[in-house]
C-alpha cells in the first residue's frame, strides 16, 4: 500500500469522531498579531533597492545568461548516452575512511531516475517545446548562429520557465545539435535529434 494510501486510512477515523465544530474552536484567549507581514517587510526592502542592471550592467551582458552553443540539427536521429562521472576528491566517511577514492567513475543512472524530460532548443523553436513539452518537462535554450534572447524576459512572456544550456551540461549529455528531447531508458540517456528544424508556432 503506498504511504499515502496509508496515512489516509490511519487518519480516517480519527476524521470520524472529531465533531464539526472542533476546526473553528477557540481555547483560552487571543489577541490580535501585532507584528508586521514578513512578506510586505521583504517586498518593501526589495522595491527600496537599485535595479540590478545599475550595478551589473544589462541582463544581455552577463555571462551567466549566456547558453552554450550547439548546431542545428539536419537529420532526425536517436542516440544513447552513458553521463558517467568521475569523483574529483575522495569520499570519506566520518572516521577518515576512504568510501569512494578520487578518480572513481560511476553512473549515476543507476541510482537515480531522470524525474523529467529535457526538451533543447534554439530561440526560434521555442513555440514547438512549448507544443511538445509535458507539464513536468524543462526547456533549456541554446544559443546558435544570432545571440539568444534573455530568458527571464522569454519566460515571463510565454508563462513557463525557460533555463539556459549550461556548457558543463552541454558536455556532460555529449549534445550537438537541437532540437533534442533528451529522456531516461534504464541506465542510459536517449537523444531524439529532430530535424528539420521545427518552426515557432506559439511564440506567445
Amino acid at each position: 500500500m503506498e504511504a499515502a494510501g496509508l496515512a489516509a486510512l490511519l487518519l480516517a477515523p480519527a476524521t470520524l469522531v472529531l465533531p464539526a465544530e472542533a476546526a473553528t474552536s477557540t481555547i483560552g484567549r487571543t489577541w490580535p498579531i501585532a507584528e508586521p507581514d514578513a512578506l510586505s517587510e521583504i517586498e518593501g526592502k526589495v522595491a527600496s533597492l537599485p535595479p540590478m542592471t545599475s550595478r551589473f550592467g544589462p541582463r544581455s551582458d552577463w555571462t551567466a545568461m549566456r547558453s552554450a552553443a550547439l548546431g542545428v540539427a539536419r537529420r532526425n536521429a536517436v542516440r544513447t548516452v552513458v553521463p558517467f562521472y568521475t569523483l574529483g576528491d575522495d569520499i570519506r566517511l566520518p572516521d577518515g575512511r576512504v568510501l569512494y577514492p578520487k578518480g572513481f567513475t560511476f553512473n549515476p543512472l543507476t541510482y537515480v531516475r531522470l524525474p523529467q524530460r529535457l526538451i533543447v532548443v534554439h530561440a526560434g523553436e521555442v513555440g514547438w517545446a512549448l507544443d511538445e513539452a509535458r507539464p513536468t518537462d524543462w526547456i533549456l535554450l541554446a544559443s546558435g548562429s544570432s545571440p539568444s534572447p534573455d530568458p527571464i524576459a522569454l519566460s515571463q512572456k510565454v508563462g513557463r520557465p525557460i533555463f539556459i544550456l549550461e556548457d558543463a551540461v552541454r558536455q556532460r549529455l555529449g549534445l550537438t545539435v537541437a532540437p533534442v528531447i533528451i529522456s531516461q531508458a534504464g541506465t542510459k540517456l536517449v537523444l531524439d535529434e529532430r530535424a528539420p528544424a521545427p518552426v515557432s508556432r506559439t511564440a506567445r
